[in-house]
């Protein structure tokens, strides 16, 4: 073999185990209004905890060997008489897509490893359409094969991702292969260590969406910052080599006006607009916003809406709010694991509703993105959060890459959502050099993506006899001095909350982002009794009476709305895998302080201090 071929096989060789690592896709907006075929339903499934089918004896992955053959992802199920193979996913069994497998299978309630999913669809392929594999999350990391072919792999449970799959189709039959892996590990987001259950799997929707060959990426059109009268954006097309024009119509509001792109596809939009309703909890408006080119067109539901902070006042449309909220985690505790169906998210917001809140904030990382549409359509102000979680790896570029990613992804989403108010960058993290650098640089990341909403995140308090102290150094780049406190749970007592007094050194809006008591529905005894719901009335009462005290007090969102499952709540009795500060219970139950928080709510009313 001369020495040239040797160069050219070897950077073939280069290339294909660099291409076999790629990421995944930047997703496009507004996928689900899109032609598309669902994959959801019935996946089979392969429990796989030594990786057999991805790692080979000596701990190489099978598709970076030279010919890409041995993994599970060939997807071999009718082999010749001398061919050996270890898997076969016709004879295994199926899991429901979206749902995580811990709720769906007893032998994977505690399981973190790796499973592989199949399922085999049909398409009816046209020559002038682009196709996308899109996933609405998995996970946490995942490997996506289509046809046998590696197409890349994505980190981070909770955020979509997509793959150009238009050259890998079949026109006919094909079948994709995705591996699974929820392993806990230190340096990724969240870290090791967490209060929710680690959920593996294709959590939510799979679809096959296609486009024509020129198509609307990306748009963002919301009203410009702190402007009630003009509309600003972008449009980003892909596929085009040339210049293009793009019309955007508002039929409502009598607007269809016209911008050219540039070279690269992308036109900068600003339109004056006069007598718009504005979007709110009381009135959420949404108009119909329509996007077309010559070749394409999209359209969506788009509130407008103003969010800003004076001092320690919060202004919604210019009229000053108090956020009545409530926090919430992915999960349906009626039937077990992440929510997965519309119905599921209707019932979690409905219930927010009816306790009173104009608010939620989703915790501790980016949720469906239907709840954000019905938070829309419903009239639920949103705090949105990446799940930088506690203590993480601060000083590693890696882990930082990827938490601002995932910020990033969650952002690009939902930057059309009139409900999201406010970008969170992380909860509960304690002081340090480095920690105040990553997180200063995602707040910082927030505001070159986004100027027109608030950046917060949960801090921590300090305590000195009863007075309690609130002084995060990074509460200076936020807009909210907002932060978690459980007095009456983790310290002291609900009978001595009325002494304790705040010393919040920010001249900020304050929202408590987290306070909360356990209490096991249907436990009564007096009010001394810790796990009772009577405890838990009494905390509530006690604390929001403690609440009322601090200068700028402009909302809140107690933990949390309904008991959820969690590794670390382990007391037989009364946790039994149960973070038990829900104020409704697991099967539905009204606990007490529900009723305490409810009728605040309803009485409620914002006085300026």
């Amino acid at each position: 073999m001369t020495l040239n071929k040797k160069i050219i096989l070897f950077l073939l060789f280069a290339f294909n185990v660099f291409s076999f690592q790629i990421q995944a896709q930047k997703v496009m907006q507004n996928p689900f209004g899109r032609e598309n075929l669902s994959l959801n339903g019935a996946w089979q499934y392969i429990i796989d905890p030594y990786q057999m089918g991805y790692l080979d004896y000596r701990q190489k992955p099978f598709d970076q060997s030279k010919n890409g053959k041995g993994g599970f992802y060939e997807n071999i199920t009718a082999p010749d008489k001398k061919t050996r193979v270890e898997y076969n996913f016709d004879f295994e069994p199926s899991l429901q897509v979206p749902g995580d497998w811990n709720s769906q299978d007893s032998r994977l309630l505690f399981y973190e490893g790796t499973i592989w999913y199949k399922k085999d669809f049909i398409v009816n392929q046209k020559s002038d359409k682009n196709y996308f594999l899109y996933f609405a999350a998995v996970n946490y990391e995942c490997h996506v094969y289509l046809n046998g072919k590696k197409l890349g792999m994505h980190k981070g449970g909770f955020t979509p991702f997509q793959f150009d799959v238009t050259s890998q189709l079949h026109n006919g039959k094909n079948f994709v292969v995705v591996m699974v892996d929820n392993v806990r590990k230190k340096d990724e987001v969240p870290t090791v260590n967490t209060d929710w259950w680690n959920y593996g799997g294709i959590t939510r929707d799979v679809t096959l969406i296609s486009t024509p060959k020129s198509y609307i990426d990306d748009y963002k059109i919301q009203l410009a910052k702190n402007e009630k009268d003009i509309i600003e954006g972008f449009i980003q097309l892909k596929g085009s080599t040339e210049k293009e024009k793009v019309t955007v119509e508002i039929p409502e509001l009598k607007i269809k006006s016209t911008f050219p792109t540039d070279e690269n596809g992308y036109a900068s939009i600003k339109i004056p607009v006069k007598d718009v309703n504005y979007w709110s909890p009381e009135n959420p408006k949404l108009y119909d916003v329509k996007i077309s080119t010559k070749t394409d067109k999209n359209t969506d539901k788009i509130g407008f809406r103003t969010i800003k902070t004076v001092n320690k006042d919060i202004l919604l449309n210019g009229k000053s709010i108090f956020l009545k909220g409530i926090s919430v985690h992915d999960e349906n505790p009626l039937v077990g694991g992440r929510l997965k169906s519309e119905g599921d998210i209707r019932m979690i917001l409905n219930w927010a509703k009816e306790l009173g809140c104009n608010y939620i904030r989703l915790a501790h990382y980016t949720h469906n993105e239907t709840m954000l549409r019905l938070a829309d359509e419903i009239g639920l102000l949103v705090w949105a959060e990446v799940p930088v979680y506690w203590t993480i790896s601060w000083t590693n570029e890696d882990t930082y890459k990827n938490a601002e990613n995932q910020l990033t992804v969650g952002i690009e989403r939902d930057k059309n959502r009139a409900s999201v108010i406010v970008w969170s960058v992380g909860n509960e993290t304690p002081v340090s050099k480095e920690r105040n650098i990553f997180m200063g640089k995602l707040i910082d990341k927030v505001k070159s993506l986004d100027d027109t909403r608030l950046v917060a995140a949960a801090l921590e308090i300090e305590r000195n006899g009863y007075s309690v102290t609130v002084e995060d150094p990074l509460g200076e780049k936020l807009d909210l001095a907002s932060f978690n406190e459980y007095g009456g749970w983790y310290w002291s007592e609900p009978k001595e909350l009325p002494k304790y007094n705040f010393d919040i050194k920010f001249n900020k809006p304050v929202v408590i982002s987290e306070f909360g008591a356990d209490a096991l529905a249907g436990f009564h005894a007096d009010d001394d009794t810790v796990w009772s719901e009577e405890y838990q009335e009494l905390f509530y009462k006690n604390q929001l009476n403690m609440l009322e005290k601090i200068d700028g007090l402009r909302g809140m969102t107690p933990w949390i709305l309904v008991d959820f499952k969690s590794p670390r709540r382990q007391n037989p009795k009364y946790q039994n895998f149960w973070n038990r500060k829900g104020l409704i219970s697991e099967t539905g139950h009204k606990k007490k302080a529900y009723f305490i928080l409810q009728n605040y709510y309803k009485n409620k009313t914002l006085t300026k201090k």
